[in-house]
């Protein structure tokens, strides 16, 4: 793993952020994808005691379900394989939530209270016990704290001249993040990177922004613009930082491995 990376976030939320690494090959970037997809843990459900259940829906659609609710991961508590018991209790006539659901640890809890589990009629009861188990995606899909992980190559934009008087202006639409070398629009002319700038600002149209312009697009060849956004199990910050230490915990092993 080289040290050289840059990475800059250009948009940062606990759930959702975008940021970029430059210096990186695509092999690199996406073995940084893959490693945030498959290799960081979460607690998820995995297996189900039901006491009774008499809604509409068999055991087994109910477990597929309660697989899918989201468990708060606080990973330098846990190791993986550790388990925590869950338990709900139900009656209707009520909706029940993932709200609704009491962990035996409360470190470990259900990251949104919203997600509807079933709705249940009047005289219907739903009450279970549960065990979740902290895993990879490697394992199991349902594990993957990481619900949205993409990247692309960064683009750069630069204006080559004014566009012909009579030429039709169609749109030209790139969506994310763009690095502008533009001098009308550019902050340091002089400086080896352009701005960035998120295309959300004039519409994903870069008519809008160049307008009477022909520019030149082109990907910076080692520049990636990462979006990620979680399941809430952790933040993104943590997602990126626990992928980055798995990729480095495996290139030491193979460096380590092959030297012998």
């Amino acid at each position: 793993m080289t040290n050289d990376f840059e990475v800059e976030f250009i948009e940062r939320g606990d759930r959702e952020a975008r940021f970029l690494v430059r210096g990186a090959t695509p092999a690199v970037a996406n073995g940084i994808r893959r490693a945030m997809v498959a290799d960081v843990p979460t607690f998820s459900i995995d297996t189900v005691r039901f006491v009774e259940n008499t809604s509409v829906m068999f055991d087994e659609m109910i477990g597929l379900r309660l697989g899918l609710v989201p468990l708060t991961t606080p990973l330098d508590d846990f190791e993986v394989g550790d388990t925590v018991t869950l338990a709900l209790d139900v009656q209707g006539p009520a909706t029940a939530y993932s709200g609704d659901i009491e962990s035996s640890e409360p470190l470990v809890e259900p990251a949104d209270e919203n997600v509807p589990i079933i709705e249940l009629k009047e005289g219907q009861h739903l009450q279970f016990e549960a065990d979740a188990v902290l895993d990879s995606g490697k394992a199991h899909a349902k594990h993957q704290g990481g619900v949205s992980v993409g990247y692309r190559h960064l683009q750069r934009v630069e204006v080559v001249g004014d566009a012909g008087e009579f030429e039709s202006e169609e749109p030209n639409i790139l969506r994310g993040v763009i690095e502008e070398a533009a001098a009308e629009h550019a902050a340091d002319e002089s400086a080896a990177n352009g701005d960035l700038v998120i295309t959300d600002e004039f519409d994903n149209d870069l008519t809008n922004r160049y307008p009477g312009k022909e520019i030149d697009v082109t990907d910076v060849s080692d520049a990636f613009v990462f979006h990620v956004e979680t399941d809430g199990s952790f933040s993104v910050e943590e997602l990126v930082l626990r992928a980055a230490e798995s990729l480095g915990d495996r290139a030491a092993e193979l460096e380590e491995k092959v030297a012998i």
